[in-house]
């Protein structure tokens, strides 16, 4: 696999992992969603709010949108989780379309990052995207936890990429329209 395969199937897995949560986010009693937590964010709302806004900052900066760091400081938070999830879900299927557009050679190439004080830095595209799938995992993992302290069970998020865990995703990821070869193939056909 090469490394431009591994980041299409990571963007992939970000649209799947971020259904699976929101399904689980959908599903909280009145007062969950915005309710204090321990975390580096104090909510399950705040954290996937910040989520999306630095998702929406990178590929900005990604696709030279012009917003630069505008992008996240004009950023409006959703107050309902229903409008938040449909907005992860967009942002995650341009993601993905982002990535099947690339070429290896682009991995390489520099984008300017509008880092506000700092000024602007040129990043690689592989290592921008790298970093979103960190964060998102990251920040993903912070509201699994907080889940935790809710009436609803944190679901599993890391089912996507083994051809033995094919049975445990293979309705969600054709669901998604983001079945492809490398993550359909059963382990018992090999």
């Amino acid at each position: 696999m090469t490394l431009l395969e591994h980041l299409r199937r990571m963007a992939r897995n970000n649209l799947w992992s971020n259904d699976r949560l929101y399904r689980a986010v959908l599903e909280l009693k009145p007062g969950e969603f915005e309710a204090g937590r321990t975390s580096f964010f104090p909510s399950i709302k705040e954290t996937l709010n910040h989520i999306l806004a630095v998702d929406r900052l990178y590929l900005d900066f990604l696709t030279d949108g012009g917003l630069g760091a505008a992008a996240y400081d004009d950023f409006i938070p959703f107050d309902d989780a229903s409008s938040l999830a449909a907005a992860q879900t967009d942002f995650d299927r341009r993601l993905v379309a982002f990535c099947d557009g690339l070429s290896e050679a682009d991995l390489d190439r520099h984008v300017i990052t509008d880092r506000r004080e700092d000024g602007m830095i040129p990043e690689r595209i592989g290592d921008i995207l790298a970093h979103v799938f960190l964060h998102d995992i990251h920040h993903r993992g912070q509201v699994h936890a907080m889940l935790s302290g809710t009436s609803v069970a944190p679901p599993q998020l890391d089912e996507f990429l083994l051809d033995y865990d094919l049975k445990l995703r293979q309705a969600e990821v054709e669901r998604l329209g983001i079945a492809d070869q490398a993550s359909v193939t059963s382990y018992a056909e090999k």
